[in-house]
């Protein structure tokens, strides 16, 4: 039993109470008050100058990618560093606050033995949904063929070209232990030999891997920016649409009417953009994102102002975009239109519903992924992109970050 003593609580639904008291048994929150009674031999961790919340969850990363640009370089390393890496990032993450991630592919597929490691306290890390391989079309987004070394899928890409392939697919990602099945609707910004606005899978296939995530009742992700693969996406049975830059009034009305999140990673685009080829970015990668960056933005106020579902995912791993940094995030969500505490939301309640867990809120019964961080976000997001602000980091009840 743990008892945290919050100067200030914001709860993740939108709420921010002062002066409020935290219990919690057995890895979960069992009360939440102005002053809750326990005895007095009851370990209490005294945050009362601080804003406690839930820990921020980012739906969409890639934990063994370090953001160098030079991607080509990386894949080239083999297992063991990849393993290594993707533990050393999750600790980073870990660190910043971060205590719940959706790995969106990593290179090897190491990231579903990362997630084993960290659920048996072999490494630090955050709470881990794992998408395991994506599938793609041949030629499309990831695939080998597009300049990656034949022997590497970069993002754990397999490439498939029939309904049929999809559902085979499919089903031998989730047997090996796949939490959820990512799909390309269209191709990428770092893919060579891709164009963004253009499709990828067809809805058909796509449709085909669905039901059988469904089968499974596990969940789905469709990595898509073009306005045709959106829409592919949703009308297959898509649960989020990443990226999102190029949505239309009809994309967005079928998000609503279909229950689609919108995971937009901002911070992709963002870095990308401000390094530029200067940086070492590929110039497809320059290119393409200076070209897509106002429709992002814009599709983010429409999907925002109508009422879309949005979960908070930075695509972490992507050129220049830190882990560890990943709260850049919310500031990028304030600037295109949110309000501080609709980012905050975004990033918790949301963000852990689409990835199924009973997390990212302070209410009974709940998880205790919490974070203490000194001044409000509510009013000044930035503050959680200090790591020195951060005081605290905990997930299951275990304290795992206390910074005096």
């Amino acid at each position: 039993m743990l008892k945290i003593v919050a100067g200030r609580l914001i709860d993740g639904l939108g709420e921010k109470h002062e002066s409020m008291e935290i219990l919690i048994e057995d890895g979960r929150i069992s009360a939440v008050d102005e002053k809750v009674d326990v005895d007095p031999d009851v370990r209490t961790l005294d945050f009362s100058s601080c804003t406690v919340m839930p820990g921020l969850v980012d739906a969409h990363l890639h934990i063994t990618s370090d953001g160098d640009p030079d991607l080509l370089k990386k894949v080239r390393r083999g297992i063991p560093y990849t393993a290594l890496q993707g533990a050393a990032l999750a600790k980073k993450t870990l660190h910043a606050g971060v205590t719940a991630i959706r790995d969106a592919g990593a290179g090897f597929n190491t990231a579903l033995d990362l997630k084993s490691a960290v659920q048996e306290g072999l490494v630090p890390g955050p709470r881990m949904v794992v998408s395991g391989q994506g599938l793609s079309i041949s030629g499309g987004h990831g695939d080998p063929a597009n300049g990656w070394p034949p022997e590497v899928q970069f993002q754990g890409r397999r490439p498939v070209d029939s309904p049929d392939e999809a559902r085979r697919a499919a089903r031998e990602e989730l047997a090996s232990g796949a939490d959820c099945i990512k799909m390309a609707a269209t191709g990428g910004v770092m893919s060579m030999g891709t164009d963004h606005t253009t499709r990828g899978l067809t809805e058909e296939e796509m449709r085909a891997a669905v039901r059988e995530a469904r089968n499974r009742k596990k969940k789905t992700l469709a990595h898509a920016q073009g306005t045709k693969g959106i829409k592919n996406a949703i009308r297959a049975g898509i649960d989020s649409i990443e990226h999102g830059f190029w949505l239309d009034d009809e994309a967005v009305e079928m998000m609503l009417e279909n229950d689609v999140y919108l995971v937009p990673t901002l911070a992709a685009v963002h870095h990308i953009v401000e390094a530029g080829t200067e940086g070492g970015v590929p110039p497809h990668a320059v290119e393409k994102a200076e070209f897509g960056q106002k429709a992002h933005l814009e599709s983010f106020r429409m999907a925002l102002e109508a009422g879309v579902n949005i979960a908070m995912g930075t695509d972490a791993g992507t050129p220049f975009n830190l882990h560890g940094k990943n709260a850049l995030e919310l500031e990028l969500m304030v600037n295109a239109g949110m309000t501080p505490m609709q980012a905050i939301v975004a990033s918790t309640a949301t963000a852990a519903k689409l990835l199924d867990l009973p997390a990212g809120v302070v209410c009974e019964d709940y998880l205790a992924d919490l974070l203490a961080v000194e001044g409000d976000p509510s009013e000044d997001v930035s503050c959680l992109q200090d790591e020195e602000q951060i005081k605290m980091v905990m997930v299951d009840g275990q304290v795992q970050v206390h910074r005096q």
